[in-house]
């Protein structure tokens, strides 16, 4: 299996969590507190410089009052490559 930090599915699901948490007008600060972590861990993982397992992802989303199935159908649709 290739690894899949540079593929455009995973830039598509970080596209996804700045976007998500963006429209809700949440900032990386915000998003630190309610998951009692630090901004900067926040931005990593944003970045693509720290992965989110799923269960993280869960939470993530819990955060910003989205359940993990909704944003999945974001990210399904962020990661239809487009056709020409």
């Amino acid at each position: 299996m290739y690894k899949t930090i540079h593929s455009r599915r995973y830039k598509a699901l970080l596209k996804t969590l700045v976007e998500v948490r963006r429209g809700q007008g949440v900032t990386q600060v915000d998003l630190a507190k309610r998951l009692r972590e630090r901004q900067s861990w926040i931005s990593k993982c944003e970045r693509g410089v720290r992965r989110l397992d799923v269960v993280e992802l869960e939470i993530w989303c819990e955060a910003l009052g989205l359940p993990l199935n909704e944003f999945l159908k974001l990210y399904a649709v962020a990661s239809v490559p487009e056709r020409r």
